[in-house]
């Protein structure tokens, strides 16, 4: 192989290499973020693998949204597409996990205005937060990494 057949393989790939390996350290670190926090509330016998697979999953539209909605979105609207889009992985996840598979990751039927125990509306403001800080970080690797626009946020449209 030619170098510039090397570099034409690179670029053509690394866009999408880039992308997975996003998907992959923002679902670590949720993942180690679950860990701790089931941890703290005496639930370790909840943790399971299967929390990092969905972790991973859950990372792909945070960073997709980031990379594909324009610089003029406001970020709290790309953070509140990114939370709803989460919620509703999350949701089908655990009907299928959790129901289904009876694995009993996690059970939020205790909660108030849960849905089948999967889901419950406080957490999409969780998910909202922990969006509004991935999404710039994402921005800000595959800027590093890639070059292009910087990455520039907006409040307000």
């Amino acid at each position: 192989m030619s170098l510039m057949e090397l570099w034409w393989t690179m670029t053509r790939y690394s866009k999408a290499v880039l992308s997975m390996l996003l998907w992959t350290w923002g679902g670590a670190v949720y993942f180690l973020l679950e860990v701790a926090y089931k941890t703290i509330t005496n639930h370790p016998e909840r943790i399971s693998w299967t929390m990092l697979v969905l972790a991973i999953l859950l990372c792909i539209p945070v960073e997709r949204c980031g990379a594909e909605l324009p610089w003029k979105c406001p970020i709290w609207l790309q953070a509140a597409v990114c939370a709803i889009l989460v919620t509703g992985v999350e949701f089908f996840a655990g009907v299928i996990l959790n129901i289904w598979l009876g694995m009993d990751i996690w059970d939020y039927s205790g909660m108030p205005f849960n849905i089948l125990g999967q889901i419950c509306p406080q957490f999409i403001g969780v998910w909202w937060l922990l969006c509004l800080l991935f999404i710039p970080i994402f921005d800000w690797i595959r800027y590093a990494v890639l070059g292009g626009e910087k990455p520039t946020y907006a409040w307000i449209k």
